[in-house]
């Protein structure tokens, strides 16, 4: 799980918000949300691990696949 977590408190406290008539706050919940995701998105980066996992790579394979 690591630092994601954040990311559900964030949620939750907008989910309240918009709940209880606080627009504005929701709001500002979403932009905390977007950096958030940045700076993890960073952190992982820095340490080396991708959305997917540490060494993970998206868009390379070490085979040929869909030619008969």
């Amino acid at each position: 799980m690591g630092q994601d977590w954040i990311l559900d408190v964030l949620t939750d406290l907008k989910t309240f918000a918009r709940a209880n008539g606080m627009p504005s706050l929701a709001a500002q919940l979403d932009d905390a949300t977007f950096v958030a995701q940045a700076e993890l998105a960073s952190l992982a980066e820095e340490n080396g691990v991708g959305i997917f996992g540490q060494g993970a790579t998206a868009g390379s394979s070490d085979r040929t696949i869909g030619i008969r």
